[in-house]
């Protein structure tokens, strides 16, 4: 006998919050989807919604045609969210929703369902990304110009601050600035830029009392991306913990550092996942999520992997619960959480760290010159162009080296190539379905109700007045 006592083990670290990136097809398929991840170990839900909801268009708008439950879950109203979360408790679930636009309304139908279940708002925990400057930089899911944007996020956390204080009201996102081909400098800059210029029209406007900015402050979260380059993107997430230490302390004045500790989740690179060859994916996953779980004291949140056929097209179950059980191996077979942070100390660490901090306090020096993260939007954007041309030309020089793509591409049949269903597709029918549920919602709805609550929702938006609780009165009057 060894004679060790449970004494004798280790304290361990509460690892991360475990997630999956799902929802397609339905808000029923969804649920059964979210309920069976649950079921796995899954302890919190990231909401992937379809293209027209995330540019804030009904299922049976022209615009929606041909998108409907695609690439995410359609949500348009208090009935899809109500399926959607059929059975799961808002009260006890942290939900990350990604979604900028229309994210307001989507708090607003998260909000009034949770008031339908008896939950008190305070209790909620979440997450809604909420940052629409990166989707000017990055994606093009935007509906409304910079300005009114960042009043939208604004007006946002405003409220949460005020009602909702345990949830995220903008997940300030690097994620899509790394995948439109931002080097590391310019990830960092590029966010923290944003997250001031999110701050500054909060402060100004006069809405939030000095003392509860610093809860405003600490309430801030990002939504990172890492790389397979492990080393560099430990060394970026440092520089992210110790820069927007620095910013909340000196900036605005946040004196308590438990308020200004940097809290991220990720979703680590898709951008590098391959088609040829997709089971290597799998080794560019955990090498990945390694940049963000190693260092304890630049640690994520919560995590969520892509699956090895991500750049095929949807996952199935299966594929998902692999990425899943990739992060339970990490955090529970492993001996990473019985350890203080395995990084201090390091000289090549420190060195890299350093000059990251350098590079990105340059550009942020630059962009503040200009005004701030919405006057230079067409200068990062051209930033962002320019770096990613420059990764397709290494790439396509061979001086960055792509297993499978560009460097040994030879390769044996995969036994996990199970053609057409080795991927998940969304039939046809789902969209016309969708169309004739949500047409059946607005016949059974109270219209003179939903048309009155839309009334006073854009009387509340022109007069500048908080646009949240006429969102939830207009969610709970049936409005789409």
């Amino acid at each position: 006998m060894s004679g060790k006592t449970d004494s004798d083990k280790p304290m361990r670290d509460r690892p991360w919050m475990f997630r999956t990136y799902a929802g397609h097809s339905t808000a029923q398929a969804s649920n059964e989807l979210y309920r069976k991840n649950l079921a796995k170990g899954q302890t919190g839900l990231s909401i992937a919604f379809d293209l027209p909801t995330q540019t804030g268009y009904d299922s049976d708008s022209q615009l929606a045609r041909g998108e409907v439950g695609k690439v995410g879950v359609p949500v348009s109203h208090l009935g899809d969210m109500r399926t959607l979360l059929d059975g799961i408790p808002l009260g006890e679930m942290n939900t990350s929703m990604t979604i900028n636009a229309p994210a307001a309304w989507m708090l607003s139908l998260y909000v009034s369902l949770a008031d339908e279940q008896g939950t008190d708002r305070t209790k909620l925990t979440g997450t809604t990304q909420n940052d629409i400057i990166k989707e000017y930089l990055s994606r093009g899911t935007y509906v409304f110009p910079p300005d009114p944007s960042l009043r939208l996020i604004k007006d946002v956390i405003v409220f949460t601050n005020r009602e909702v204080p345990k949830w995220n009201p903008t997940n300030v996102c690097s994620y899509h600035l790394q995948e439109a081909g931002a080097t590391p400098a310019q990830e960092l800059a590029f966010a923290l830029a944003t997250a001031q210029a999110v701050l500054d029209r909060v402060k100004e406007s006069g809405e939030v009392p000095e003392e509860r900015f610093p809860r405003v402050v600490a309430a801030i979260s990002f939504f990172v991306n890492a790389g397979v380059r492990f080393v560099t993107e430990i060394s970026k997430m440092r520089a992210f913990v110790d820069l927007w230490d620095e910013i909340a302390r000196d900036r605005y004045g946040v004196e308590d550092p438990k308020l200004r500790r940097f809290r991220y989740g990720v979703q680590v690179n898709s951008l590098g996942l391959t088609e040829p060859q997709p089971e290597n994916n799998v080794y560019r996953i955990l090498l990945s999520m390694l940049a963000v779980t190693l260092s304890k004291k630049a640690r994520a949140r919560a995590v969520q992997l892509p699956a090895w056929n991500e750049a095929l097209g949807l996952p199935r179950p299966w594929d998902q619960q692999w990425s899943l059980r990739l992060q339970q191996i990490v955090a529970y077979e492993t001996d990473l959480l019985e350890y203080q942070d395995i990084f201090d100390g390091s000289a090549v660490i420190d060195r890299k760290v350093e000059e990251l901090k350098q590079l990105a306090r340059a550009e942020l020096a630059k962009l503040d010159a200009m005004g701030g993260a919405v006057a230079s939007i067409d200068y990062m954007k051209e930033s962002l162009i320019a770096s990613n041309a420059a990764r397709v030309a290494d790439i396509e020089r061979g001086d960055q080296v792509l297993v499978g793509v560009n460097a040994y591409t030879e390769t044996e049949p995969s036994p996990l190539d199970s053609g057409v269903d080795g991927i998940l597709t969304v039939p046809e029918s789902v969209e016309l379905e969708q169309i004739a549920a949500l047409q059946a919602w607005r016949q059974n709805r109270d219209n003179d109700a939903a048309n009155q609550a839309l009334k006073e929702l854009k009387e509340a938006a022109s007069e500048d007045r908080n646009i949240m609780p006429p969102s939830i009165a207009a969610a709970k009057a049936g409005v789409t």
